[in-house]
């Protein structure tokens, strides 16, 4: 099973700022479960925040207004990319 984007940051995130943390992870084997886990929970969770987001800031209409759509979905979800990041990935 390939690792995703969000597995991939925390892997570099661990070699570089968590030395030891990625060394144990490394030889106890766990490493691959763990960044795939990591990963599959970073994605569980930017899409409920994104939800949630969206319920408290409702896009425009994407008929009339497409690009105002699409630009507010994609602040939205880098909002909710930091939140997420910051709690599971950069922990």
């Amino acid at each position: 099973m390939s690792i995703g984007k969000y597995g991939l940051l925390r892997k570099t995130f661990l070699k570089t700022e968590r030395k030891g943390t990625y060394a144990h992870l490394m030889l106890s084997e766990q490493l691959h479960p763990h960044l795939t886990e990591i990963d599959r929970t970073t994605r569980v969770q930017i899409e409920l925040t994104l939800a949630q987001l969206l319920e408290q800031h409702p896009a425009p209409d994407k008929a009339t207004d497409p690009l105002g759509w699409t630009g507010h979905l994609n602040s939205l979800k880098q909002q909710a990319e930091e939140l997420i990041l910051s709690e599971l990935v950069y922990r």
